[in-house]
């Protein structure tokens, strides 16, 4: 199996990979899904009801699923145990992440040094670039923005900024462009906002390698061993999720948790399916 983000072999394998090669290619109704994690599992710390159990039902019918986030405030490793809480145990090549495809990108690309803006923990994904010391405003390989919340100040943006312009050739890499989404206390801005805003400022176009870049969903479906028209993406983000899944050959699949809102159902994107939550899937499987 490739990786489409590499063009190398992909880090691991998904459970009964040749049971799901097998029902693909004798099932033509058989279909992967994709799911988001933040507002579709979970809501902060709290699961969405019914979500382990959905996905319980995914394991027991034999349906390839992968969990695609946009996550950067913590590693793949902390996702994993933190769906492990929840009562979700999925290995750790089930969940793909930004952060994860900007190593293999740099990587790929020979950069080193990136200047990381993203939460300690997640920025420990990038020590084996050698990453630029907080606090440097020059050196950089390429300046490399996620959802570092709190993190976020005035004079974050312009040691970002100064970095960009002190070399045309640093690439601005955003690890996804997910706008806002939903936490315990109401709806914060996310890692697209201030990436839109560095691109502004600095005359700069980002390389996007999260949600809702094409590449993303590309390895996602190629892991799935499916054809991109079997899979589903269900998420609560209408153009990130669903916008960015259709754009990449998917179906894509809206749930009313999280970030939804009623005017998503009016902004120009049309679902494949609107559900009141992930905890539906089964029931209206046969609508997909």
């Amino acid at each position: 199996m490739q990786d489409l983000l590499l063009g190398l072999p992909w880090r691991g394998g998904l459970p009964d990979e040749g049971t799901l090669i097998a029902l693909a290619q004798d099932d033509e109704d058989v279909r992967g899904v994709l799911l988001d994690l933040d507002g579709v599992v979970w809501m902060g710390d709290r699961p969405v009801p019914g979500a382990s159990e959905a996905i319980d039902w995914l394991v027991r019918e034999g349906i390839g699923h992968l969990f695609l986030t946009n996550t950067t405030s913590r590693p793949r490793q902390a996702v994993v145990a933190k769906l492990a809480r929840l009562g979700i145990a999925v290995a750790a090549d089930q969940v793909l992440t930004p952060a994860d495809a900007a190593v293999t990108w740099l990587r790929r690309e020979r950069i080193t040094r990136p200047a990381v803006f993203v939460p300690d923990a997640t920025a420990a994904e990038f020590d084996g670039l050698d990453p630029l010391p907080d606090g440097l405003e020059h050196g950089a390989g390429a300046v490399v923005i996620g959802d570092l919340g709190e993190g976020w100040s005035y004079s974050a943006l312009n040691r970002a900024l100064r970095l960009l312009m002190s070399d045309a050739a640093i690439p601005l890499v955003a690890l996804g462009m997910t706008r806002y989404w939903r936490a315990e206390d109401g709806l914060r801005l996310d890692a697209g906002a201030f990436v839109r805003a560095l691109e502004y400022a600095a005359g700069r176009t980002a390389v996007v390698v999260g949600k809702p870049d094409p590449t993303f969903y590309g390895a996602a479906v190629e892991a799935l061993h499916l054809p991109a028209e079997d899979v589903v993406m269900i998420g609560d983000d209408i153009h990130t999720d669903v916008e960015g899944a259709q754009l990449a050959g998917l179906a894509g699949v809206l749930v009313r948790t999280g970030k939804f809102r009623a005017s998503d159902l009016t902004d120009g994107v049309s679902p494949k399916a609107v559900l009141d939550s992930v905890a539906d899937l089964p029931r209206r499987w046969a609508e997909l």
